[in-house]
């Protein structure tokens, strides 16, 4: 089993990928590839729950774990490419949600 990751391990291991394999993308190009990346997730909920056939050129065996990798591996980018610890934010984030929407669901 692979070792578990913090998500500043997986900040890091994105930027050495990156440098390796020729640098970030502009920031409008990787925000695209980010939004296709997406439609491919929504596209395997759609097959997955029913609701839209794929078609019989893009049967192949991709699966939603990998597409949810693709974008987190896609936002990440974003990410380094400003900057921006995502473990800081999401922490604030949490802590945000939890203020806002501590009754919400009640």
């Amino acid at each position: 089993m692979p070792k578990k990751l913090t998500l500043d391990n997986i900040q890091n291991l994105v930027e050495e990928w990156i440098h390796k394999h020729g640098g970030y993308w502009t920031p409008l190009s990787m925000l695209s590839a980010a939004m296709e990346e997406l439609g491919e997730i929504s596209r395997e909920i759609n097959h997955l729950e029913g609701f839209k056939p794929k078609k019989e050129q893009i049967k192949h065996n991709i699966h939603l774990d990998e597409e949810l990798a693709d974008l987190i591996f896609s936002v990440i980018c974003i990410a380094n490419y400003y900057n921006i610890n995502l473990s800081t934010s999401f922490h604030k984030i949490i802590e945000k949600y939890s203020k806002r929407d501590s009754k919400r669901f009640d």
